[in-house]
């Protein structure tokens, strides 16, 4: 999450964001309920409109 909204946002991101995905839990909820963190991630990056080439991470090659 870091490296896509930067350490500070990311914290707020986690602590704030409200997944209806998941209950309407945050991401903070999920992760200590023991959700699967990808899961997680990927209901943040549909949230929040992150480009799905950047789901996996930046300069993740997806493709084989």
């Amino acid at each position: 999450m870091a490296d896509e909204f930067g350490a500070e946002y990311a914290a707020v991101v986690a602590r704030d964001l409200v997944l209806g995905e998941f209950g309407d839990r945050t991401a903070e909820q999920c992760i200590a309920s023991g959700e699967d963190l990808r899961e997680v991630w990927l209901a943040i990056c549909k949230s929040q409109s992150v480009p799905i080439e950047r789901w996996h991470g930046l300069n993740k090659n997806t493709k084989k």
